[in-house]
């Protein structure tokens, strides 16, 4: 795998009979619109609210769906990273903070407020 794999929900879907939206995946949709040129660098893909979702267990196995999750790209060095989880062989980081965190080791992006 040569790109970091992020695994988002949509912006919008029925849930406990309303339309709604993760605020995780949105926080990282911001990330996102501020620096434009990680989405390129990005194979980002929508996975639906219900489980188990499918794309992700692929990767990390079942009962591992939590989206955002986003799976790094073979080889990536993970030794001075926060919050990175290794299942089935895959080193993944499954919340926004510790995402926005990696993009700024990665693309020099500013850091997340309040984030260590």
């Amino acid at each position: 795998m040569s790109k970091d794999i992020l695994f988002l929900l949509a912006p919008g879907f029925e849930d406990n009979d309303r339309r709604e939206f993760c605020p995780e995946c949105a926080e990282l949709w911001g990330v996102l619109s501020y620096f434009p040129a990680i989405k390129e660098a990005l194979d980002i893909q929508y996975v639906d609210i219900e489980h188990p979702r499918a794309p992700i267990c692929d990767f990390l196995g079942d009962g591992k769906w939590n989206a955002p999750t986003l799976i790094l790209a073979d080889g990536v060095e993970t030794s001075n990273l926060s919050g990175v989880r290794v299942d089935r062989g895959k080193s993944h980081l499954g919340s926004a903070r510790d995402i926005a965190k990696y993009f700024a080791q990665k693309y020099g992006t500013p850091m997340p407020r309040g984030s260590r």
